[in-house]
């Protein structure tokens, strides 16, 4: 079985931009958008999110470039990725991923289909009284219904705006972070983010004591500027997710 990379993620609470300049976001690449999730109409009303709750995450990112619409599922497992979907592969406008997605304690195997399309293409979809469906495409039809059988897919509607401000390639001691902060619903998060990909030679044993290291490394960093590492149990998709459930459709 091929080794995947590894996501290493961490939150920070507080305040975000004190946060993003002690981390040297001031030497990155700054992106901005508004991000989006799109969730079943019958329980928002009720405050309930049965796709994140069935594994499946929905999302628009809108602006900054082109925009792209992505389906993923996390938590998975690798059994449950069958057919085309058992490895990665990049097929413009789309990409599959498969990755681990670590966060403190938490270990998850992550898979994503994005679909990239022209800027300001996605708009529409997101809009009021919007079908967010519609622009699904038959790919990532497909990776739902074989990937994610048993999780229902009636009337969706979409959520949001959350505010991202993502900035690229920081150094921060001798790792390269993106720094991304999400602003929405009354909440404000900062995520600190680094990839270990898998070298020739590798074996699953070798890779994961490399990612073990580049965690620790990157949990003293932030904690080494002075910057709080958050505790909360949930991710900031649920957290942010939950709290737009709570206000109704965007």
């Amino acid at each position: 079985m091929d080794l995947l990379p590894v996501e290493i993620k961490v939150n920070v609470e507080g305040d975000a931009g004190a946060a993003l300049s002690a981390l040297g976001a001031a030497h990155g690449v700054t992106r901005v958008r508004q991000i989006w999730f799109a969730e079943d109409s019958g329980g928002v009303p009720e405050g309930r999110l049965p796709l994140l709750d069935g594994g499946v995450i929905v999302r628009f990112r809108l602006g900054g470039g082109p925009d792209d619409l992505t389906v993923k599922l996390r938590p998975c497992t690798r059994e449950q990725l069958g057919g085309r979907f058992a490895a990665s592969f990049d097929a413009e406008p789309l990409t599959y991923k498969i990755e681990e997605d670590w966060s403190g304690a938490r270990r998850v195997l992550a898979a994503s289909l994005v679909h990239d399309h022209r800027p300001g293409q996605l708009s529409d979809a997101v809009a009021p009284g919007a079908d967010p469906a519609a622009p699904i495409d038959a790919v990532q039809d497909q990776f739902l219904h074989v990937c994610a059988p048993a999780v229902h897919f009636g009337g969706l509607v979409a959520l949001g705006p959350i505010h991202s401000t993502k900035v690229e390639d920081v150094a921060l001691d001798d790792l390269e972070v993106n720094l991304e902060v999400w602003r929405g619903a009354g909440l404000k998060f900062l995520e600190a983010s680094s990839r270990v990909k898998p070298k020739d030679g590798d074996d699953a044993e070798e890779l994961m004591a490399r990612a073990e290291r580049k965690q620790r490394k990157l949990e003293d960093a932030v904690r080494g500027r002075g910057v709080t590492i958050s505790e909360h149990p949930d991710t900031k998709t649920r957290r942010v997710l939950s709290a737009l459930a709570g206000e109704g459709p965007g």
